[in-house]
């Protein structure tokens, strides 16, 4: 099967917890999301948080304004979120999962429960001229679910693949690629354009971009930790010429 391209995008909301940590304005996800623009990124993902806690509105409207690639606003399903989505019109939304406590994402969209009230979600975003996208863990019926909300893309929760990874778990890292693979594979066989991400870093990314129907990758925390060390334009740089070996077979 040929390969289509691979799209990287790039989540700068911990460049805002850096920023808020002194609760000033420097540094700037707008600025970084530009640099990350500027070393081959496709496009920018921001997290706006019921609690505020890294990206704020105005990040969310500048960002807008302010950056010449897509923004892929991520968000829960709420009132709150869909009015500020209907006054934006990012050219994405991803619909996640939120929990007040957590430190991040802790898994996929609950879509078999809740159908009936993430479809009309759904549609309401799409008339706005918003692609929608659903992120879920590699599970079949999940998948199934949410090609029947109307949404014409998933995202694959691969925090589970990460976990293995990290581990050191050779069975269970097999486990989990193998989940990824096949919800991958049903995904698109029902007309979906299947994205994935969370906790891909240069050690486990190349199997999972190497999957040829995934056509999207979105990675935020490793990239703006390992900026620390390389530079955030260069750390970009580095993952997106790993994504390219891997989906050529070059090095992978």
């Amino acid at each position: 099967m040929k390969k289509p391209p691979l799209r990287l995008g790039v989540n700068i909301d911990h460049i805002a917890t850096i920023r808020n940590a002194r609760g000033d304005d420097h540094p700037d996800p707008v600025r970084a999301a530009n640099l990350v623009a500027s070393a081959g990124a496709d496009s920018i993902t921001a997290h706006l948080r019921e609690d505020r806690r890294h990206i704020r509105d105005n990040d969310i409207r500048r960002l807008k304004e302010e950056i010449d690639i897509p923004l892929n606003f991520e968000m829960a399903a709420t009132a709150e979120m869909l009015m500020l989505a209907s006054e934006i019109r990012p050219h994405a939304c991803c619909l996640v999962p939120e929990n007040r406590n957590e430190r991040t994402t802790e898994g996929g969209l609950d879509v078999a429960g809740q159908h009936n009230f993430l479809a009309p979600f759904v549609r309401e975003l799409t008339d706005f001229g918003v692609r929608v996208s659903l992120f879920v863990d590699p599970d079949q019926g999940q998948i199934e679910k949410a090609k029947l909300t109307g949404a014409p893309v998933i995202e694959i929760h691969t925090g589970a693949y990460y976990e293995a990874c990290a581990a050191t778990q050779p069975d269970r890292i097999e486990k989990e690629f193998k989940l990824i693979q096949e919800a991958a594979q049903f995904a698109a066989e029902l007309g979906l354009e299947v994205h994935a991400g969370h906790g891909l870093t240069f050690h486990n990314v190349q199997p999972v971009a190497a999957i040829p129907q995934i056509v999207e990758l979105n990675i935020g925390h490793f990239l703006v930790g390992e900026a620390v060390f390389m530079g955030l334009a260069e750390s970009v740089k580095e993952m997106k010429r790993l994504m390219a070996d891997a989906r050529t077979g070059a090095h992978y």
